[in-house]
């Protein structure tokens, strides 16, 4: 912090405590985040070692994710078309 506002904890934590609460929204899309996370690092992982999956990807991928037994969610999808460059 620059100057003299400089913060305690307990003065972080009273002002955490005025903030609203986080949308619903918002908490659930953090929960997803872990799992969301391990399968796109699941799926780059394979992509990288199996030319027939990663072409499978390329061609279409919500078809290739659902074969496969991935459920293809928005964010991931969309995580997925930037790394493999369809747009």
């Amino acid at each position: 912090m620059t100057g003299d506002r400089r913060y305690d904890e307990e003065r972080l934590g009273a002002l955490f405590r005025m903030l609203p609460p986080a949308p619903t929204g918002w908490v659930q899309a953090a929960q997803q985040l872990p799992a969301s996370r391990r399968s796109l690092d699941d799926i780059v992982a394979r992509a990288e070692a199996d030319l027939a999956f990663r072409t499978a990807l390329v061609a279409d991928l919500e078809a290739a994710l659902t074969q496969e037994g991935y459920e293809p969610d928005l964010r991931l999808v969309a995580e997925l078309r930037e790394l493999y460059g369809e747009h």
